[in-house]
């Protein structure tokens, strides 16, 4: 089996997809310093389109997953405050066995959030 990383949102305060949400994707290394990988925008049912990572691109190690929750809501027209509880929202996570698949949704409001490891 060949492994990936997918991911996708869901915006729970307005009950819908998480529809243009700006990603990133970073690997952690040993000393804490991060290397960006990759970047995305999230399509109309809050999915990005492809993997983020597939077959050899994903190797064991720490990945952080970052969203650009404050964008997407204003973009919606929600009243945030300055500075916004949630701007950006960073997801860590560990990748123990690259060969699998490793789903990281983001639950998704302005004053929260809660992510799980999904199928």
């Amino acid at each position: 089996m060949m492994g990936r990383l997918t991911t996708h949102v869901l915006d729970t305060a307005n009950g819908c997809p998480g529809k243009a949400i700006y990603i990133k994707l970073f690997s952690v290394a040993e000393d804490g310093s991060q290397k960006l990988l990759k970047t995305a925008i999230t399509n109309d049912d809050g999915r990005v389109d492809s993997p983020m990572l597939e077959g050899e691109e994903l190797v064991g190690g720490t990945y952080i997953l970052e969203f650009d929750a404050g964008d997407y809501y204003r973009g919606r027209g929600i009243k945030l405050a300055d500075p916004a509880f949630l701007d950006i929202v960073p997801i860590r996570f560990g990748v123990a066995d690259a060969g699998t698949h490793y789903h990281v949704p983001l639950l998704l409001s302005p004053y929260g959030y809660s992510t799980y490891r999904g199928s």
